[in-house]
């Protein structure tokens, strides 16, 4: 195979910024570039980003990395195809124009938890909807937001009344614009967030559709995550348009990336938020204890369900102490700051900035700091706020355990987070389990590029990928059992208020 087809690049495109990596044909890291993005932090828990910021936040991530590709000596005709991950549940509309009507809204906004409310109302809808497109009715998922949309604003309404609003995923408002408007397609990942697209027969639900009042919302055409989506020469970067052959929403990518191919395997990507996800294997399950059921990811030739978990404070409550209380200056501080207590203290930190995900779905609870006293310090603070992020992948692994009947047998964990020592020691010790992480910790772009090189032959198939799935480095659990499950004990008792 020649030279000029063994370089995928892969854009990983989040809900802090962009990343753009360039793999080799053996999935080594050749360089990489990033450019950061802002999102709108308005009144009443409505969050949003700008859609044009975010296509050209995407063109700006892949000019610094294409030069600094160039500048190590290879050629743009070297790249042989693109893979897109993507902050899945944001969404935008625009019109025939490829303008959009509204800002994105982001994953993380409330706006639709009294519409929620009203849906739950229908016992017989909020069971449709789960049994066809496993989610529970949430804010978190896109549906419910894009309703609020269709009610509260007069040219949405009217755009979605007339056939004339599209509407996409992150993914497939970049692949839009990236196509100049030929290629209109999600793939089934990014599709099974929205709370309207069928897992049983991989297609808008049209009855749900209807019972939205969406019947004439224009929608992409879903997809398998690896299959050729189309071109891109990224607004004249490249002298010739490149394939696009793999979308995949970003926690899904991780879970490829890091090779959870078979049923059982599980991975964390601790972000902003966090995702636990579980492959089930081919046959679809429900969930009874507060998980979710998507897509983990597909080929043309194969498919694989998994059960999900989300936690949707994680990182964000790392960086909402650094802004809003100036504890320190660095997230990485955190580690050593935690280190150098004996303990928490009796301090907890209930991070529901945005409400609590999965298991315990409170979407309408706020954030609480409890324990305090004069000899607390803000290296409690600092360390309760770590701390909260394995409590709350414990809830949910207790949970995947009596959903799936599928005891965990490791963690895979990547993303920002997981760089932190603390959190990992933390982690394994409560989970009392092996966590293993990647040395190249961009995961979701390791899996994006992975699916676009299945589909385009730079690799043979699913055994190969698993050989290169190496360098893992593993931690096990190293705290007294005892004494971990009286943190997680005092944890539960603080959640239930208690404490």
């Amino acid at each position: 195979m020649s030279k000029e087809r063994r370089f995928i690049l892969a854009i990983d495109q989040g809900t802090s910024g962009t990343k753009t990596i360039i793999f080799d044909q053996d999935a080594n890291l050749v360089c990489k570039a990033s450019a950061p993005l802002a999102s709108l932090f308005l009144d009443h828990g409505f969050v949003e980003q700008d859609p044009e910021q975010i296509y050209f936040n995407v063109l700006s991530s892949v000019q610094k990395c294409m030069l600094k590709f160039l500048e190590s000596g290879y050629s743009k005709k070297d790249i042989a195809c693109i893979g897109i991950s993507n902050q899945r549940e944001t969404f935008v509309l625009w019109n025939e124009e490829s303008k959009a009507l509204h800002n994105a809204v982001s994953w993380q906004c409330k706006r639709s938890l009294e519409i929620c409310e009203r849906l739950k109302n229908d016992k017989k809808l909020e069971t449709d909807i789960k049994q066809k497109t496993g989610l529970i009715i949430d804010p978190y998922f896109s549906g419910s937001k894009l309703i609020w949309l269709k009610e509260n604003q007069e040219g949405i309404r009217k755009a979605i009344s007339d056939g004339k609003a599209y509407f996409g995923t992150i993914d497939t408002w970049l692949l839009y614009k990236l196509s100049h408007g030929v290629s209109y397609f999600t793939d089934y990942t990014n599709a099974s967030r929205t709370m309207f697209f069928n897992l049983h027969d991989l297609s808008w639900d049209r009855k749900l559709l209807e019972q939205f009042d969406l019947s004439n919302l224009r929608l992409p055409e879903p997809k398998p995550s690896s299959y050729n989506f189309g071109k891109t020469d990224f607004d004249g970067l490249f002298d010739k348009p490149i394939p696009i052959t793999a979308i995949i929403g970003d926690s899904h990518a991780a879970a490829f990336g890091e090779g959870c191919f078979t049923p059982g395997s599980a991975k964390a990507t601790l972000g902003t938020g966090c995702s636990i996800l579980m492959n089930i294997g081919p046959k679809y399950k429900s969930s009874d204890h507060g998980m979710v059921t998507t897509v983990c990811w597909s080929t043309e030739e194969r498919l694989d369900f998994a059960m999900e978990g989300i936690i949707v404070s994680c990182g964000a409550t790392i960086e909402w102490i650094k802004k809003e209380l100036g504890l320190f200056s660095q997230s990485q501080d955190t580690e050593e700051m935690a280190l150098s207590v004996q303990d928490n203290g009796g301090v907890y930190l209930i991070p529901a900035f945005s409400g609590l995900g999965a298991p315990h779905w409170q979407m309408a609870r706020k954030a609480s700091i409890s324990g305090l006293n004069f000899s607390s310090t803000k290296n409690h603070i600092v360390r309760a706020a770590l701390e909260s992020i394995p409590y709350q992948i414990k809830d949910i692994v207790k949970t995947m355990a009596l959903d799936s009947g599928i005891e965990l047998e490791e963690l895979m964990v990547d993303g920002g987070i997981s760089s932190n020592r603390f959190v990992l020691d933390f982690l394994a010790s409560l989970l009392d389990k092996p966590v293993k992480t990647l040395v190249m910790h961009d995961v979701s772009a390791l899996g994006a590029a992975l699916m676009a090189g299945l589909k385009q032959g730079v690799f043979k198939d699913l055994e190969e990928l698993q050989k290169l799935n190496g360098a893992n480095e593993v931690i096990r659990p190293s705290m007294g059992k005892a004494e971990i499950q009286k943190y997680y004990y005092d944890w539960t008792k603080t959640l239930e208020g208690v404490l």
